[in-house]
């Protein structure tokens, strides 16, 4: 018995040798440069992420205004283009202008002519609806009245045609107004002087006769 107590005994010296012998090992392994250099790259890895994450935030956090000032040529570029574009479209409207002025002076212009060479017409078609038929005197009348309708064609003046048509203001002067059965209301029935327009220009109006 008192041997087995003595072997006991001499097991757990052995056991509590070894366990001194590990802690000793595992302090000086703690101690140790590489065990310290390990721990401080440890540390320092959260440092550079955090540093990362901080430029990424910086970059993307929006300016105080919200965009990037122009710079003060490209701000000038813009002025003058604008500008530009301003004066084209002001200029252009200028010359639209000024060539509906100009085509309604020439037109102003020719009208007056016309008008003065009207008159010569109607004698020349009075003479001929008195003229006997037949006569040598008529026939030249007629020749000499188809010179001047072609240069008045020619120029763009046209007859306004009146008998038979509705009555319209803006090309009709209703003389007088007479009780026909025969025709519609608000139809001409007698044309007294021949209305000419010229480029869609009322020159002179017909002078007409309209049934009620």
């Amino acid at each position: 018995m008192a041997e087995e107590m003595k072997n006991t005994s001499e097991v757990q010296e052995d056991t509590e040798q070894v366990v001194s012998e590990n802690e000793t090992a595992t302090e000086v392994q703690e101690d140790s440069p590489e065990a310290t250099a390990g721990e401080e790259t440890a540390d320092e890895v959260p440092e550079g992420n955090e540093a990362a994450e901080e430029k990424t935030e910086e970059k993307a956090k929006p300016s105080f205004f919200g965009k990037k000032k122009k710079d003060k040529k490209d701000q000038q570029i813009e002025e003058l283009t604008d500008r530009l574009k301003r004066s084209m479209a002001e200029f252009d409207n200028f010359r639209k202008r000024t060539e509906k002025e100009k085509s309604s002076m020439y037109i102003v212009g020719a009208k007056e002519i016309i008008e003065n060479m009207l008159p010569v017409v109607d004698n020349f078609e009075r003479g001929l609806a008195q003229a006997p038929e037949g006569d040598a005197f008529a026939e030249g009348m007629q020749i000499n009245h188809k010179q001047p309708m072609k240069t008045l064609e020619g120029l763009g003046v046209e007859v306004i045609e009146a008998v038979g048509k509705e009555f319209d203001p803006d090309f009709h002067n209703a003389v007088m107004h007479v009780e026909d059965e025969e025709a519609s209301e608000n139809i001409i029935v007698e044309e007294f002087q021949k209305g000419y327009t010229y480029k869609g220009v009322v020159v002179r109006h017909s002078m007409v006769k309209v049934a009620n």
